[in-house]
């Protein structure tokens, strides 16, 4: 039985919620579609590394949960994710005013799914207006929720 759309992004939304550090890095849940999770980021001082751009990890956090997130809008009802492994490349300094996650699943199987990410850096508020600055692929695992 799937669920629907609202109880989905519900779900993941009181989630999302409990995480500590999306709410210690200024992050949102931006979007929320079957198999796909966008998070967004603002850039300011507390998430910056000793050059001034966004530290990595700050950038591989909200990745990892978009990632996380979009396996999670498959799992049935029940059903929580974790991370088992990613590999991040991170292609440019992550530069600008703020930051998207996009977390896309790729295939999902009866406990592992394998998603692949991307961050966005934009420059202005133009939607257009981005570049991509690291790339990630990740599995994660269905666990049974507590």
């Amino acid at each position: 039985m799937s669920e629907d759309c609202e109880d989905r992004a519900a779900r993941i939304s009181r989630s999302f919620e409990a995480q500590g550090l999306m709410r210690t890095l200024g992050a949102r849940l931006a979007w929320v579609g079957e198999g796909e999770v966008h998070i967004a980021m603002p850039n300011s001082p507390a998430v910056s590394q000793q050059q001034g751009f966004v530290h990595a990890g700050a950038i591989t956090s909200i990745v990892d949960s978009a990632c996380g997130y979009a396996a999670l809008s498959l799992a049935a009802p029940g059903f929580e994710v974790v991370s088992a492994e990613f590999k991040i490349n991170l292609m440019r300094p992550a530069i600008g005013t703020h930051f998207l996650a996009v977390g896309k699943v790729q295939n999902a199987g009866r406990l592992l799914t394998v998603c692949s990410g991307e961050v966005r850096a934009f420059l202005s508020e133009d939607a257009r207006d981005f570049k991509v600055v690291a790339l990630m692929q990740a599995t994660m695992v269905l666990v049974q929720a507590r």
